[in-house]
Parts: structure tokens; C-alpha cells; sequence
């Protein structure tokens, strides 16, 4: 067991979830009897890899190098750029799951459920303010702790010193 563990790489209970998972998703797809739906997931799915890969992730790694070049050669106590990281991301998957109606460009939901579809962008604005907004204050509490633990140090040092 020790040896297949380390041939995996990880812990033999995370092959069994892939395992597990790779399963469901098998039995998934053999619920699916319709050929045309079957050929349209795995176009989607293709295209989306694709747009990823060439297009995704080029964008969102540049975007990241220049964000840590900004950084400076001298890292701070607390680094900032987690606290961009995660609001940015969570904005962005949110966009991309919901950008139909974001940008207004489904018919069908307001024919199907008879409400505007007006809402959304300003919905989806709020709460990428809010993640942002939270994450700007999670950053100023960790700023404000490390410099409460670095001024005694301080301290202890200059009266060494003397």
C-alpha cells in the first residue's frame, strides 16, 4: 500500500474520491440517451477547454505576473495580493456562470419565469463590491495584527540595544 501511495502521490483516499466521482459522472453520462445531447456536451466541453487554454489562461497569467511585479523586491509582512486574487476570481467564475443574464442576453428567462432580467448586473456589481470590500478589511485586520506583534519587537530590540 505504502508503495501505490507513493506512486500516487497523495493519499490513497483522494484516489478513491477521483475514482468515486469519475464514476458518477460515467453512470451520468450513460443516463443520457439522446446522441444530439450527448455530441453537444462534448462540444461545450471541448470548446470550453479550449477557451481556457488559449485564451483564459493566457489573460488571467499575465494579468497575475503584472499584479506581482507591482508587488515590489521587498515582500511586505502581510502581502496583498491574495486579498486582489480572490475577489477577482470569485467575480470572475461568477460572471462566467451567469453572464447570459448579466449582459441581457437571454430571451428565454424573462418569457419562462415572467420577471426582468434587468437586476443582474447591478446584483452581480454588489456583490463584487462586497467581496472586494470584505477582503479590503480582512487585509486591514491583518495589516493592523502585524503591526501590534511588530512594535514590541521593536521595542525589545532598542532597549537591547541600549
Amino acid at each position: 500500500m505504502s508503495r501505490l501511495r507513493a506512486m500516487y502521490g497523495a493519499p490513497l483516499s483522494h484516489l478513491a474520491a477521483v475514482l468515486i466521482g469519475a464514476a458518477i459522472s460515467i453512470y451520468g453520462i450513460t443516463r443520457v440517451t439522446d446522441l444530439t445531447i450527448l455530441t453537444n456536451i462534448a462540444i461545450w466541453f471541448l470548446g470550453m477547454l479550449l477557451v481556457h487554454d488559449l485564451v483564459l489562461f493566457p489573460v488571467y497569467g499575465t494579468l497575475d505576473n503584472l499584479l506581482t511585479r507591482v508587488r515590489g523586491r521587498t515582500p511586505p509582512r502581510v502581502p496583498w495580493i491574495n486579498h486582489v486574487r480572490v475577489p477577482v476570481v470569485l467575480a470572475g467564475l461568477l460572471f462566467l456562470a451567469w453572464y447570459p443574464l448579466i449582459l441581457r442576453l437571454s430571451r428565454g428567462y424573462p418569457r419562462a419565469t415572467h420577471r426582468s432580467d434587468h437586476v443582474f448586473l447591478g446584483r452581480w456589481l454588489m456583490v463584487t463590491g462586497a467581496l472586494f470590500a470584505v477582503s479590503a478589511i480582512l487585509y486591514a485586520v491583518r495589516r493592523t495584527r502585524s503591526r501590534a506583534v511588530a512594535v514590541p519587537e521593536l521595542s525589545d530590540q532598542t532597549s537591547k540595544e541600549t
